[in-house]
């Protein structure tokens, strides 16, 4: 991705989360300000049925990306699925509470340990029945509608849309 790209990831994200860039013209900083800067700070506890769920709607997006066909794409599917499921069971993470922190600058996910995510390690983010799947070079984040108030919801629903265009480019 070229630098130039990445930079209007980082002015369009800032924009939506309400800390636009520093070098705008005073007016577009007044239109930036759509949202305080911890309007996206929420904590997740997932469940295992919630992130079987989830890998089971990510995994047929990636399956049907790719063009497999009856029966193996159930069988991928289903395999793909499982191998999360134990994985999520192995690592214990229905037993931990994630703190994420969602600003300009990137993700931060907090759970004994710190995780910083740049903006330009997002590749996408998706919508599914259950919340939003933040599709990252390596792995992904599935933020559950529960967790998040109205008003976050519609920023992530922003933010969503902001990846998305910006994939066309």
């Amino acid at each position: 991705m070229s630098l130039r790209v990445q930079e209007g990831v980082v002015d369009t994200l800032g924009t939506i989360l309400g800390s636009g860039p520093a070098d705008h013209a005073p007016a577009k900083q007044q239109t930036a300000s759509v949202l305080p800067l911890d309007a996206l700070h929420f904590f997740v506890r997932y469940s295992l049925s919630e992130y079987v769920s989830f890998m089971w709607q990510h995994g047929g997006f990636l399956i049907r990306r790719r063009r497999v066909r009856w029966p193996a794409s159930f069988l991928l599917r289903l395999r793909s699925t499982l191998s999360a499921g134990l994985n999520f069971v192995l690592l214990g993470r229905g037993r931990r509470t994630y703190e994420f922190t969602i600003d300009a600058h990137g993700i931060v996910r907090t759970s004994g340990g710190v995780t910083l995510i740049e903006w330009a390690d997002v590749a996408a983010v998706r919508t599914y029945s259950r919340g939003f799947m933040m599709v990252l070079k390596r792995g992904t984040l599935p933020i559950p509608f529960r967790c998040l108030s109205q008003q976050q919801t519609a920023t992530m629903r922003d933010l969503a849309a902001a990846r998305h265009a910006l994939s066309l480019h």
